[in-house]
Formats: structure tokens, C-alpha cells, sequence
């Protein structure tokens, strides 16, 4: 059966036109009329302002069919290259090793930037903070694939490992790097200042006495490079270092020193480590033990002897205190016995006092009458107290 077909291309649409499976044309905006044809025909519709073909093996079609060349460019990348496809400056698409992909003429200005892989595994600044801020949402998969991306912080240093070898130190910053055909790391190293806490050690005195204590300490990494050739995991390292320089500083002390000054323990702790972290470029800065605890049955003990102290303290102030009064008593004595005048004095005091707590009192006599009545009356009175 013989027929006729009309085809109807929009303006953003370009097509192309198949008969037995063999390319017969492609077909620019406006109307087209095609027959009689005994066989069917097979359209295919393309958006231009996509820029990309998505049709494999577009190649092998231009190839047998120049006259496309003039609608149709092809990128090729090789085994160790990839290509950046920009779109009036801007970045559209990632061509990945050993692809090709077609794209149409005259939609944009786009360029096309082949990078081998091998003669540069870094991006450039630019192009790596493009593709950390300025990345479409349709390439985050590919370049996530493609490009390893990693930040070294402030106050940190960053190894960089290709293939498991360390092959430049990072400053902090943003870096890129090319994925394919090898692997890539980025070990950070910190800076800043760290603690370290070394709890609950179990450790005899010198007097053999089994106390626990905890110990805090600051360290800072202050030669990254030294760090990591010598010691794989420096805060480890520096844990390990802490605990056993605090074995040894408890071990040669006795108890009764340590509690008397715990100062001299951090400075026999500092000492004992001397130039072991230095040797793998890490400096402590500050040790500290915060707690020294006693078993129970030492702690008791402990506060025995502690009583006993005060009690004793207490029992010599106490005597010291009763000497200076009768001493005291004595010197008011022998003042007395030599001045007349100084005994009447204190006779009159004590009348004073007397006369305070008695409501009325008769005096025959004189003064002499009167004394001889206050020491009648104060016998009495001493007896009620």
C-alpha cells in the first residue's frame, strides 16, 4: 500500500529520519512531506536546547554520513582523559575516559577542554571551587565519580596519598583531584591543642600503697611532617607516653609525698617524658593530676591519723594556753605584794563586782569593816557558782 506522511518540526526541535533501519535525512523546523513509500518510516525527535544527543553510536553515523557534520560535532576522549564541555562559560557536561558524545552545532558558543589525566591529577583552584559551588544538580553524581573533592581546615595539614604513597603535604584549603586509574586520600592532621585523659591507673608507691589516679594533659602536633613518619597514631602514642611516665613518677614517691605536693608529681611526669613526643614532633604543653584516690581501708586509716595530729595539736595549745595564764597570774602576784596601792585597786574591783549581784548592803567600820564584810559575802557566792 502506497501513502503519504507530512512531519511537522517544531523550531527547537531537530530530527532525524530512518527507512529500513539506513539514515535517509534530518529535518530542520517546518513542515516536511515524504512518499510514496512502501515502507514505514522511523522519526526520531531531538531538543536542540538540550545541546547533547542522546544517541549512541552517533559516531559511526556521521562517519558514513558527512553532510551532518554541519548539525552534529562529536567529542572523543581518550583512556586517560576526560573533556569539559562549557556552555556560554559555563560548565555543562563532563565527558568521562574513553566516551564520546554528541552535541549540536550552532544552539550556543561551547567549548569544549580536553584534560589528560596523566600529565596533571590536580585541578586547578578555579576549576575546583566551580565544581564545589557552581555545580549543575545533574553532574553531582558524575563528578562525585569522577573528582575527589576534600577541604583541609584551619589549623590543620593535610597528606595527600595517591595509591597509598604520600605524595605532597596541603596547606588549608580547598583541593581537587582526578579519580580515575588511581586512588586518592587526604589524611587530616590537627593543629589545635588536645587533651588527654589518662583515668583510673592502678599504681603502687614506694611504700607500697595501691592508689588510683587520673591524670589530665594538653599536647599540640608542632611537626606534622615528623608526625606521621614516625608514628602512625600520635595521639595514641602520646596516651601510651603519659600513662607510663605516670607509673613511673608514683613509683619512686611515697604516699605521704604525693599528698604533701601533687606539683612535684606533674614536674617528675614532664621530666620522665623528656624527649620521647618530641621525637615524634608532638609537644605536651600542660599536665595536671587532678585526683589521687585512697582504698578504703587506707582511707580510714588515713583519717586516724589526721585525728590523732589535731587531737595532739589541740592538747598543745591547750597547755600552752593554761601556761600563759598562770604565768600571767603569777607577775599580777608579785606586782601586788610589792604596791599597796595596786592591791587596794583590785580590792575595790572585786567590791564592784560584788555589789553588782547584792541588792543591799550595811557597813560598820569603814573601809577595813567593809572588806571584812565583802569576804564574808563573797564565800557564799563562790560556793553557788
Amino acid at each position: 500500500m502506497l501513502f503519504w506522511r507530512t512531519i511537522e518540526i517544531p523550531e527547537n526541535v531537530r530530527a532525524l529520519v530512518f527507512q529500513r533501519g539506513g539514515f535517509v535525512s534530518l529535518l530542520e523546523a517546518g513542515t516536511h512531506r515524504f512518499g510514496p513509500h512502501v515502507y514505514s518510516m522511523t522519526v526520531e525527535h531531538y531538543e536542540v536546547t538540550d545541546l547533547t544527543i542522546p544517541r549512541p553510536k552517533m559516531k559511526y553515523l556521521l562517519r558514513n554520513h558527512p553532510e551532518l557534520e554541519q548539525y552534529i560535532d562529536c567529542v572523543e576522549t581518550g583512556d586517560d582523559e576526560v573533556a569539559l564541555l562549557y556552555r556560554d562559560g559555563r560548565l555543562d557536561d563532563i565527558v568521562l575516559p574513553a566516551r564520546e558524545l554528541a552535541i549540536w552545532k550552532g544552539v550556543d558558543q561551547v567549548t569544549v577542554d580536553k584534560i589528560n589525566l596523566h600529565d596533571a591529577f590536580a585541578l586547578s583552584p578555579e576549576l575546583a571551587t566551580a565544581l564545589r559551588f557552581s555545580l549543575p544538580a545533574s553532574l553531582e553524581t558524575k563528578v562525585r565519580n569522577l573528582v575527589y573533592l576534600t577541604e583541609v581546615p584551619d589549623s590543620h595539614r593535610g597528606m595527600l596519598l595517591v595509591n597509598g604513597q604520600l605524595v605532597d603535604w596541603l596547606e588549608p584549603g580547598y583541593y581537587a583531584y582526578w579519580r580515575p586509574g588511581r586512588s586518592i586520600q587526604v589524611k587530616l592532621i590537627d593543629l589545635r591543642m588536645q587533651l588527654a585523659e589518662v583515668s583510673g591507673q592502678e599504681i603502687l608507691t614506694r611504700d607500697r600503697v595501691s592508689l588510683r589516679i587520673n591524670l589530665s594533659a594538653s599536647y599540640r602536633v608542632v611537626d606534622a611532617e615528623k608526625t606521621n613518619t614516625t608514628a602512625g597514631d600520635y595521639s595514641s602514642h602520646t596516651y601510651r607516653a603519659l600513662q607510663l611516665a605516670l607509673r613511673e613518677a608514683v613509683g619512686t614517691r611515697k604516699l605521704d609525698e604525693l599528698l604533701e605536693n601533687k606539683r612535684a608529681l606533674n614536674g617528675d611526669i614532664k621530666e620522665i617524658l623528656g624527649e620521647g613526643l618530641s621525637g615524634i614532633g608532638v609537644e605536651v604543653c600542660d599536665i595536671g593530676v587532678k585526683d589521687i584516690v585512697l582504698p578504703g581501708e587506707m582511707k580510714a586509716i588515713l583519717n586516724r591519723v589526721v585525728e590523732a595530729q589535731k587531737e595532739a595539736e589541740a592538747n598543745l595549745i591547750r597547755r600552752r594556753e593554761e601556761t600563759q595564764a598562770v604565768r600571767a597570774l603569777h607577775n599580777t602576784a608579785k606586782m601586788m605584794e610589792s604596791n599597796g596601792t595596786l592591791m587596794r585597786l583590785k580590792e575595790l574591783e572585786a567590791l564592784e563586782r560584788v555589789t553588782g549581784k547584792i541588792e543591799r548592803i550595811s557597813v560598820y567600820g569603814g573601809l577595813d569593816g567593809l572588806m571584812t564584810e565583802l569576804v564574808k559575802l563573797r564565800s557564799p557566792v563562790d560556793a553557788a557558782r
